[in-house]
């Protein structure tokens, strides 16, 4: 007889639509939880491996900061995204903070919670409060940006030190309730598509004539026969307590600079320039190579009856920026006219 068991339940309810969609959600639940264990276990073992490493007989710190460096390099050339500096750093540091997250190498798993919200976890150094969070994050079923809030603003001490618990946690339901909503955000997890070697498919995180609009933009700018050559779109950037994604990134090697480009469907704020600068100070330090220019950065917005163009350099180079990167970056007027060309092709092609 036919087994069952591993099959996806469901209940027949008479209602057909509705069944599908039971048997829907729930393959999709078992797909994430069957990559997640994988990937919290791959994460953990790289983990004890490097700190078995660090117990024979080499404690230094110049030495295991090393072997992470090296390792990184050899890592990234074979396999590609996910094995920076940073992450095999994260990777010790949570076998380090959860060695008993598996009982053995192929013991029964007791990780509930997914990778990111592991190394989120990372952030709080007090045990008690650390498992407190990990606790209430798998029994309420936390988002990432729910556990994120939760520890930025001490929701642990404030109910420790509250007499009365419920307003503060009423508040703080209320508060996320919008992060709690989107039943596939891990679907949306480029960390997912990196752990299987997989593309990130850039329409899960923008709108489609935000893609039509990036997507053109990308070959505007490299007709514009000013040196640019093309590096990435949507790219990685993760800071100790959040991730961000570059819309397209170039190198222009006349200028010899990377140039960030990132849109906003809003009118343009201070804190997007502001979080632009933080793109541009993290990618001086992580790429920029002796011999390159400071980076640069354009945040676009595509309402363009508000500003079109903010730019952006940092180290003190504005004269530089001035005399010399505005000769080979498009004008405002460029970009405005080719914004508003792409929106008109894409709103003709939905009409059509």
């Amino acid at each position: 007889m036919e087994n069952h068991q591993s099959l996806v339940p469901y209940t027949n309810s008479g209602d057909i639509l509705q069944d599908m969609r039971e048997i829907i959600e729930g393959s999709r639940s078992s797909a994430y939880q069957a990559i997640n264990l994988a990937l919290v276990r791959r994460n953990w073992l790289l983990g004890r491996r490097i700190s078995e490493e660090e117990l024979n007989g080499e404690t230094r710190a110049e030495y295991g900061l090393e072997v992470i460096k090296k390792l990184s390099k050899e890592l990234t050339d074979e396999y590609g995204k996910g094995f920076t500096k940073t992450n095999l750093y994260n990777f010790y540091l949570f076998y380090k903070t959860f060695p008993e997250i598996f009982h053995a190498v192929s013991g029964k798993s007791v990780a509930l919670l997914s990778w990111t919200h592991y190394r989120t976890l990372l952030q709080v150094k007090d045990d008690k409060a650390r498992a407190w969070y990990a606790k209430e994050a798998a029994e309420q079923t936390w988002a990432v940006r729910t556990l994120q809030r939760n520890i930025d603003t001490q929701y642990y001490y404030r109910l420790l030190s509250s007499q009365n618990t419920e307003p503060v946690e009423q508040e703080m339901q209320q508060l996320t309730s919008n992060y709690q909503q989107d039943k596939l955000e891990y679907m949306k997890n480029p960390i997912v598509a990196e752990f299987l070697g997989l593309s990130s498919n850039i329409d899960m995180t923008e709108t489609q004539l935000e893609s039509a609009i990036l997507s053109n933009l990308q070959k505007f700018l490299m007709e514009l026969g000013k040196g640019y050559a093309f590096v990435a779109r949507q790219q990685h950037i993760h800071t100790e307590k959040q991730d961000y994604y570059v819309d397209l990134v170039f190198y222009n090697y006349i200028l010899k600079c990377f140039v960030l480009i990132d849109l906003k469907t809003g009118k343009i704020t201070h804190q997007d320039v502001g979080q632009m600068d933080m793109y541009i100070r993290m990618y001086d330090e992580l790429k920029r190579s002796e011999g390159d220019n400071p980076t640069l950065g354009i945040v676009l917005c595509s309402e363009t009856d508000e500003d079109i163009a903010r730019y952006s350099v940092m180290h003190g180079s504005e004269q530089l920026f001035a005399s010399k990167y505005k000769l080979y970056l498009p004008s405002e007027e460029e970009l405005r006219a080719e914004i508003e060309a792409q929106k008109a092709i894409f709103y003709l092609q939905q009409k059509l």
